[in-house]
């Protein structure tokens, strides 16, 4: 069992990493401006449903292969980036509401899906738990496994609970604009635009 002075210094260093802007936080308030609260929530849910696996895997040693194979790391990435081209593409086509609302409705398995796959096929995050977990874990404490099981829990919950502030904050600030006529536009240019910079940033970065 991990000790409460490791415990409590990850819970600190989740918190600095969730309060920085980040390609997931943009994501959901995007989602939450562009497409509403409860489409904002479901994306949020499946960003979380990513990082818990992306944990697992790190965990498995799925991080560690793609860092000594990186034709695997690319090809992942490109996937990636093309994905997030075509989520762009389909918001700029999208026809927003006529009262000037969210851009369009959408299923809840589409937003959960959108945002569990947009995380997942971002490499960056899986090698980010490779990195970050690791220095929270020891063999001193027991089974390694159970380590990785409470550390995923703790990272999606605090992920969880911060998405959902930014997708409300989102939501508040958009129904505040709403009614303005270039509000629909600008919705549409706001998640597409978020779409196309996380293309970018999986691509160049």
């Amino acid at each position: 069992m991990l000790p409460l002075s490791v415990l409590s210094l990850y819970l600190a260093a989740l918190v600095a990493v969730y309060v920085l802007p980040g390609p997931d936080m943009a994501l959901v308030m995007a989602t939450s401006a562009g497409r509403g609260i409860r489409a904002g929530l479901q994306t949020a849910l499946g960003i979380a449903a990513s990082r818990f696996l992306h944990v697992m895997m790190s965990g498995l040693g799925l991080a560690a292969l793609m860092a000594t194979h990186p034709l695997l790391f690319d090809a992942v990435r490109w996937i990636g980036a093309g994905y997030l081209l075509w989520l762009a593409w389909k918001v700029i086509r999208a026809q927003p509401a006529p009262d000037g609302g969210p851009v369009a409705t959408e299923s809840g398995r589409a937003a959960i899906a959108r945002g569990f796959l947009t995380n997942l096929l971002n490499p960056k995050a899986l090698m980010f738990c490779a990195l970050f977990l690791p220095q929270f874990v020891s063999p001193a404490h027991g089974a390694m496994l159970p380590q990785f099981m409470l550390l995923a829990g703790i990272l999606v919950s605090v992920g969880l609970c911060f998405d959902a502030v930014y997708a409300f904050a989102a939501c508040g600030i958009a129904r505040r604009l709403k009614g303005r006529r270039p509000m629909a536009r600008l919705q549409k240019g706001l998640l597409g635009g978020v779409f196309v910079a996380m293309a970018g940033r999986l691509i160049l970065g």
